[in-house]
């Protein structure tokens, strides 16, 4: 396996008298695609935000070593480096995919890449290249609505990695689409992660999702129970 791209040190996060990590350790290699399971309030999802520096822990470290540079501890940034962190280095897929209705596909994707400083022209072109590799050329100009959701979730995922993203993270990203979508939304998910030498960490209750992924990861109470490698 290849050196860790992101680890988890004696993760503890409480909300309230609710304990969502008790102490988890883990870590993931550059290039795997990892499935986080669990039944719900097992703190599965807790766990995806404090790796990604969505939430900080209340005890414990997370750290992220980039493509090039040495080891970024998330877990100790502040709000605004952290904010930095999640728009350069990580991309996000959501169920709802939590796209802006009012723009177009090829603008929403393209918006991402502007945020962290690329000129629109350029941005735009990105955004294009990425819609078009995943299936949606000649529906840029689309607004959200007038998009399918197995689409959506695609525009979502090109989002995600227009900035060149070392890690996608995604929460249920197939929760709210049929059998036959979630296979396809799947099979651009890991073509745009794995398939590019990148990382995919995805929070599933889908055991057909999860089995996609190179390794599944059960969480049960804030605690990691097992790790199994696919077959």
């Amino acid at each position: 396996m290849s050196t860790a791209v992101i680890e988890a040190h004696g993760l503890i996060k409480s909300f309230g008298s609710t304990r969502a990590l008790a102490g988890v350790d883990l870590g993931i290699s550059a290039g795997e695609s990892v499935a986080i399971m669990g039944a719900s309030g097992s703190g599965k999802t807790t766990l995806l935000h404090v790796l990604a520096g969505i939430t900080r822990p209340d005890a414990g470290r997370v750290l992220f070593t980039p493509p090039a540079g040495g080891p970024v501890e998330v877990s100790a940034l502040g709000e605004s480096a952290r904010s930095r962190l999640r728009r350069e280095s990580f991309g996000f897929v959501f169920q709802q995919g939590l796209l802006m209705p009012e723009l177009t596909a090829v603008e929403n994707v393209a918006l991402a890449a502007m945020i962290t400083g690329v000129p629109r022209a350029e941005a735009t072109q990105r955004a294009a290249g990425w819609l078009a590799a995943l299936g949606l050329q000649g529906m840029e100009d689309r607004r959200i609505g007038e998009l399918s959701g197995g689409q959506a979730q695609r525009v979502a995922i090109a989002r995600a990695q227009v900035t060149g993203a070392s890690i996608v993270f995604a929460d249920e990203p197939t929760g709210a689409l049929d059998s036959a979508t979630s296979s396809e939304v799947m099979d651009a998910l890991l073509w745009s992660t794995t398939g590019q030498g990148r990382t995919l960490i995805v929070v599933t209750h889908d055991p057909q999702v999860a089995a996609r992924c190179s390794r599944t990861i059960a969480v049960r109470d804030g605690l990691v129970l097992g790790s199994a490698v696919a077959a």
